[in-house]
Protein backbone atom coordinates (compact mmCIF):
# COMPACT_ATOMS: atom_id res chain seq x y z
CA UNK A 1 0.00 0.00 0.00
CA UNK A 2 2.73 2.42 0.92
CA UNK A 3 4.91 1.61 -2.07
CA UNK A 4 2.04 2.35 -4.43
CA UNK A 5 1.74 5.92 -3.15
CA UNK A 6 4.81 8.16 -2.88
CA UNK A 7 2.83 10.52 -0.63
CA UNK A 8 1.80 7.83 1.87
CA UNK A 9 3.29 7.41 5.36
CA UNK A 10 3.30 4.66 7.94
CA UNK A 11 1.38 5.46 11.13
CA UNK A 12 2.47 3.89 14.42
CA UNK A 13 2.41 5.94 17.64
CA UNK A 14 1.90 9.14 15.67
CA UNK A 15 3.62 11.34 18.26
CA UNK A 16 5.65 13.16 15.59
CA UNK A 17 3.70 12.61 12.37
CA UNK A 18 0.37 13.90 13.69
CA UNK A 19 2.16 16.90 15.16
CA UNK A 20 3.67 17.70 11.76
CA UNK A 21 0.32 17.24 10.02
CA UNK A 22 -1.39 19.64 12.44
CA UNK A 23 1.27 22.25 11.65
CA UNK A 24 0.83 21.64 7.89
CA UNK A 25 4.52 20.74 7.63
CA UNK A 26 3.83 17.28 6.23
CA UNK A 27 0.84 16.51 4.02
CA UNK A 28 0.59 12.74 3.41
CA UNK A 29 -2.34 11.78 1.23
CA UNK A 30 -2.64 8.38 2.89
CA UNK A 31 -1.73 6.87 6.25
CA UNK A 32 -1.04 3.15 6.52
CA UNK A 33 -1.75 1.95 10.07
CA UNK A 34 0.88 -0.61 11.14
CA UNK A 35 0.03 -0.78 14.84
CA UNK A 36 -1.44 -4.31 14.62
CA UNK A 37 1.69 -5.86 13.13
CA UNK A 38 3.49 -8.28 15.46
CA UNK A 39 6.65 -6.21 15.80
CA UNK A 40 6.58 -5.31 19.50
CA UNK A 41 8.68 -8.14 20.96
CA UNK A 42 11.75 -7.41 23.05
CA UNK A 43 13.86 -10.53 23.39
CA UNK A 44 17.35 -11.87 23.90
CA UNK A 45 19.20 -13.19 20.87
CA UNK A 46 22.38 -15.24 20.51
CA UNK A 47 24.25 -12.01 19.77
CA UNK A 48 22.56 -9.63 22.20
CA UNK A 49 19.02 -8.24 22.21
CA UNK A 50 16.33 -7.43 19.65
CA UNK A 51 13.96 -4.50 20.17
CA UNK A 52 10.75 -4.70 18.16
CA UNK A 53 10.09 -1.60 16.08
CA UNK A 54 6.55 -1.26 17.46
CA UNK A 55 7.50 -1.69 21.13
CA UNK A 56 6.83 1.61 22.83
CA UNK A 57 9.56 3.64 24.47
CA UNK A 58 8.25 3.07 28.01
CA UNK A 59 8.22 -0.72 27.70
CA UNK A 60 11.66 -0.66 26.10
CA UNK A 61 13.27 1.53 28.77
CA UNK A 62 11.80 -0.54 31.60
CA UNK A 63 12.34 -4.01 30.16
CA UNK A 64 14.55 -6.10 32.50
CA UNK A 65 16.90 -7.12 29.67
CA UNK A 66 17.44 -3.48 28.71
CA UNK A 67 17.80 -2.17 32.25
CA UNK A 68 20.28 -4.88 33.21
CA UNK A 69 22.40 -5.10 30.06
CA UNK A 70 21.92 -1.73 28.33
CA UNK A 71 21.28 0.84 31.10
CA UNK A 72 22.58 3.60 28.83
CA UNK A 73 19.57 3.07 26.57
CA UNK A 74 17.15 3.15 29.52
CA UNK A 75 18.63 6.42 30.76
CA UNK A 76 18.45 8.03 27.34
CA UNK A 77 14.84 7.04 26.70
CA UNK A 78 13.66 8.12 30.14
CA UNK A 79 15.23 11.56 29.71
CA UNK A 80 13.05 12.22 26.66
CA UNK A 81 9.67 13.90 26.30
CA UNK A 82 7.03 12.96 28.90
CA UNK A 83 5.63 9.74 30.28
CA UNK A 84 2.50 10.09 28.17
CA UNK A 85 4.51 10.48 24.95
CA UNK A 86 6.86 7.60 25.83
CA UNK A 87 3.77 5.40 26.32
CA UNK A 88 2.75 6.07 22.70
CA UNK A 89 6.05 6.58 20.86
CA UNK A 90 7.48 3.49 19.15
CA UNK A 91 11.11 2.50 18.73
CA UNK A 92 10.91 2.63 14.95
CA UNK A 93 9.17 5.99 15.05
CA UNK A 94 11.83 7.38 17.37
CA UNK A 95 14.46 6.66 14.73
CA UNK A 96 12.41 8.45 12.07
CA UNK A 97 11.28 11.53 13.97
CA UNK A 98 12.05 14.79 12.23
CA UNK A 99 13.92 17.84 13.45
CA UNK A 100 12.31 20.30 15.86
CA UNK A 101 13.97 23.28 14.12
CA UNK A 102 11.59 26.24 14.44
CA UNK A 103 12.20 27.21 10.79
CA UNK A 104 11.19 23.71 9.70
CA UNK A 105 7.94 23.98 11.68
CA UNK A 106 7.11 27.52 10.53
CA UNK A 107 5.66 27.18 7.02
CA UNK A 108 6.08 30.93 6.45
CA UNK A 109 9.87 30.59 6.68
CA UNK A 110 12.32 29.16 4.12
CA UNK A 111 13.47 25.62 4.84
CA UNK A 112 15.30 23.27 2.48
CA UNK A 113 14.28 20.29 4.59
CA UNK A 114 10.59 21.10 4.25
CA UNK A 115 10.72 22.61 0.73
CA UNK A 116 14.01 21.91 -1.09
CA UNK A 117 15.45 24.94 -2.82
CA UNK A 118 13.85 27.59 -0.62
CA UNK A 119 16.94 28.17 1.56
CA UNK A 120 17.82 27.66 5.23
CA UNK A 121 16.30 30.28 7.48
CA UNK A 122 18.33 29.14 10.47
CA UNK A 123 21.71 29.55 8.77
CA UNK A 124 21.68 33.32 9.26
CA UNK A 125 18.76 33.35 11.69
CA UNK A 126 18.29 32.39 15.32
CA UNK A 127 20.41 29.24 15.48
CA UNK A 128 21.04 28.77 19.21
CA UNK A 129 19.67 25.20 19.18
CA UNK A 130 21.37 24.16 15.95
CA UNK A 131 24.32 22.11 14.73
CA UNK A 132 28.02 22.52 15.48
CA UNK A 133 29.14 19.44 13.52
CA UNK A 134 28.46 18.22 10.00
CA UNK A 135 26.14 20.98 8.84
CA UNK A 136 26.02 22.40 5.32
CA UNK A 137 24.81 25.68 3.87
CA UNK A 138 21.62 23.80 2.99
CA UNK A 139 20.65 22.88 6.57
CA UNK A 140 21.93 23.40 10.12
CA UNK A 141 19.19 21.49 11.98
CA UNK A 142 19.89 18.83 14.61
CA UNK A 143 18.34 15.41 15.13
CA UNK A 144 16.07 15.58 18.20
CA UNK A 145 16.25 12.02 19.56
CA UNK A 146 17.77 10.96 22.88
CA UNK A 147 17.26 7.26 22.26
CA UNK A 148 19.23 7.43 19.02
CA UNK A 149 22.26 8.95 20.74
CA UNK A 150 22.49 5.89 22.99
CA UNK A 151 21.87 3.52 20.07
CA UNK A 152 24.75 4.89 17.99
CA UNK A 153 27.06 4.63 21.01
CA UNK A 154 26.00 1.00 21.49
CA UNK A 155 26.68 0.01 17.85
CA UNK A 156 23.05 -0.85 17.14
CA UNK A 157 21.86 -2.32 13.83
CA UNK A 158 18.54 -1.42 12.20
CA UNK A 159 16.64 -4.29 10.55
CA UNK A 160 14.37 -3.25 7.68
CA UNK A 161 12.10 -5.04 5.24
CA UNK A 162 11.00 -3.99 1.77
CA UNK A 163 7.56 -4.45 0.21
CA UNK A 164 8.85 -7.48 -1.70
CA UNK A 165 10.00 -9.15 1.51
CA UNK A 166 13.67 -8.35 1.03
CA UNK A 167 15.42 -7.73 4.34
CA UNK A 168 18.57 -5.76 5.03
CA UNK A 169 20.58 -4.59 8.02
CA UNK A 170 21.83 -1.02 8.41
CA UNK A 171 24.57 -0.20 10.95
CA UNK A 172 23.15 2.56 13.13
CA UNK A 173 26.00 4.93 12.30
CA UNK A 174 24.91 4.72 8.64
CA UNK A 175 21.17 4.95 9.19
CA UNK A 176 20.86 8.74 9.56
CA UNK A 177 22.38 11.25 7.14
CA UNK A 178 24.23 14.53 7.31
CA UNK A 179 22.40 17.23 5.32
CA UNK A 180 24.82 17.76 2.41
CA UNK A 181 22.84 18.87 -0.65
CA UNK A 182 19.75 16.82 0.24
CA UNK A 183 18.65 17.88 3.73
CA UNK A 184 15.11 16.64 3.03
CA UNK A 185 16.48 13.09 3.44
CA UNK A 186 16.82 12.31 7.14
CA UNK A 187 17.90 8.70 6.75
CA UNK A 188 18.81 6.00 4.25
CA UNK A 189 15.48 4.15 4.20
CA UNK A 190 13.89 3.67 0.81
CA UNK A 191 10.22 4.52 0.35
CA UNK A 192 8.18 1.49 1.32
CA UNK A 193 10.81 -0.03 3.61
CA UNK A 194 9.63 -0.79 7.13
CA UNK A 195 11.79 -0.99 10.25
CA UNK A 196 11.14 -4.34 11.90
CA UNK A 197 13.64 -4.33 14.78
CA UNK A 198 16.70 -2.72 16.33
CA UNK A 199 19.44 -5.12 17.37
CA UNK A 200 22.08 -4.44 20.02
CA UNK A 201 25.22 -6.58 20.29
CA UNK A 202 26.47 -7.93 23.59
CA UNK A 203 28.98 -5.68 25.33
CA UNK A 204 30.78 -5.10 28.61
CA UNK A 205 29.54 -1.54 29.13
CA UNK A 206 26.65 -2.06 31.57
CA UNK A 207 28.60 -1.24 34.73
CA UNK A 208 30.02 2.04 33.44
CA UNK A 209 27.42 3.87 31.34
CA UNK A 210 25.84 7.28 31.62
CA UNK A 211 23.55 9.57 29.63
CA UNK A 212 23.83 13.29 30.32
CA UNK A 213 21.20 15.64 28.91
CA UNK A 214 21.75 19.39 29.20
CA UNK A 215 18.65 21.45 28.44
CA UNK A 216 16.92 24.71 29.23
CA UNK A 217 14.49 23.12 31.70
CA UNK A 218 14.40 19.89 33.64
CA UNK A 219 11.75 18.08 31.58
CA UNK A 220 9.95 18.07 28.25
CA UNK A 221 12.77 19.91 26.50
CA UNK A 222 15.15 18.96 23.72
CA UNK A 223 18.87 18.79 24.39
CA UNK A 224 21.15 21.74 23.94
CA UNK A 225 23.85 19.08 24.20
CA UNK A 226 23.57 15.48 25.33
CA UNK A 227 26.32 12.92 25.82
CA UNK A 228 26.07 9.12 25.90
CA UNK A 229 29.08 7.33 27.38
CA UNK A 230 29.81 3.61 27.72
CA UNK A 231 33.15 2.37 29.04
CA UNK A 232 34.86 -0.97 29.50
CA UNK A 233 37.69 -0.73 31.99
CA UNK A 234 40.44 -2.81 33.52
CA UNK A 235 41.20 -1.30 36.90
CA UNK A 236 41.40 2.41 36.22
CA UNK A 237 42.47 1.93 32.61
CA UNK A 238 40.00 2.27 29.73
CA UNK A 239 39.90 -0.72 27.36
CA UNK A 240 37.03 0.53 25.20
CA UNK A 241 35.10 3.80 25.02
CA UNK A 242 31.88 4.68 23.24
CA UNK A 243 30.83 8.33 23.18
CA UNK A 244 28.03 9.96 21.23
CA UNK A 245 26.43 13.41 21.27
CA UNK A 246 22.95 14.77 20.70
CA UNK A 247 21.98 18.36 19.92
CA UNK A 248 25.17 18.62 17.90
CA UNK A 249 24.46 17.49 14.34
CA UNK A 250 21.86 16.48 11.76
CA UNK A 251 22.38 12.90 12.98
CA UNK A 252 23.40 11.42 16.34
CA UNK A 253 27.10 12.32 16.45
CA UNK A 254 29.64 9.63 17.29
CA UNK A 255 32.58 11.26 19.07
CA UNK A 256 35.28 9.11 17.48
CA UNK A 257 38.19 11.46 18.22
CA UNK A 258 37.42 11.37 21.93
CA UNK A 259 37.00 7.59 21.83
CA UNK A 260 40.35 7.02 20.13
CA UNK A 261 42.16 9.25 22.61
CA UNK A 262 40.84 7.38 25.64
CA UNK A 263 41.74 3.81 24.65
CA UNK A 264 44.52 2.60 26.95
CA UNK A 265 44.43 5.77 29.07
CA UNK A 266 43.77 6.11 32.79
CA UNK A 267 40.26 7.27 33.63
CA UNK A 268 41.30 10.65 35.02
CA UNK A 269 39.69 14.06 34.72
CA UNK A 270 42.76 15.34 32.88
CA UNK A 271 42.45 12.61 30.24
CA UNK A 272 38.72 13.16 29.97
CA UNK A 273 39.31 16.85 29.30
CA UNK A 274 41.93 16.10 26.63
CA UNK A 275 39.56 13.64 24.97
CA UNK A 276 36.75 16.19 24.98
CA UNK A 277 39.00 18.89 23.55
CA UNK A 278 40.16 16.52 20.81
CA UNK A 279 36.54 16.00 19.75
CA UNK A 280 35.36 19.59 20.06
CA UNK A 281 38.37 20.91 18.14
CA UNK A 282 36.48 20.12 14.92
CA UNK A 283 33.28 21.92 15.93
CA UNK A 284 32.03 24.68 13.63
CA UNK A 285 29.59 26.74 15.68
CA UNK A 286 27.12 29.21 14.24
CA UNK A 287 26.52 32.78 15.34
CA UNK A 288 24.23 32.01 18.27
CA UNK A 289 25.51 28.62 19.48
CA UNK A 290 29.20 29.17 20.13
CA UNK A 291 28.48 28.32 23.77
CA UNK A 292 27.88 24.70 22.67
CA UNK A 293 31.61 24.16 22.17
CA UNK A 294 32.37 24.78 25.85
CA UNK A 295 29.13 23.08 26.88
CA UNK A 296 30.03 20.03 24.80
CA UNK A 297 33.54 19.90 26.26
CA UNK A 298 32.28 20.05 29.83
CA UNK A 299 29.43 17.69 29.03
CA UNK A 300 31.78 15.00 27.72
CA UNK A 301 34.00 15.33 30.80
CA UNK A 302 31.05 15.14 33.18
CA UNK A 303 29.47 12.15 31.45
CA UNK A 304 32.80 10.31 31.43
CA UNK A 305 33.24 10.98 35.14
CA UNK A 306 29.76 9.69 35.92
CA UNK A 307 30.27 6.57 33.81
CA UNK A 308 33.71 5.89 35.30
CA UNK A 309 32.23 6.12 38.80
CA UNK A 310 29.50 3.68 37.91
CA UNK A 311 26.86 6.46 38.01
CA UNK A 312 27.23 6.79 41.77
CA UNK A 313 27.34 10.59 42.10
Amino acid sequence: MLTANQQAKFLAGGTNLLDLMKEDVMRPTELVDITRLSLSQIQATSGGISLGALANNTDTANHPLVRQNYPLLSMAILSAASGQIRNMATNGGNLNQRTRCSYFYDTAMPCNKREPGTGCGALEGINRMHAIFGWSDQCVAVHPSDMCVALVALDAVVKVQGANGTERSIPFADYHRLPGDEPQKDNNLNHGELITAIELPKNNFAAKSYYLKIRDRASYAFALISVAVALETEGNRIKQARIAMGGAAHKPWRATEAEKFLVGKEGTEANFKRAAEAEMRNAQPLEHNKFKVELGTRGIVRALQMAMNGNKN
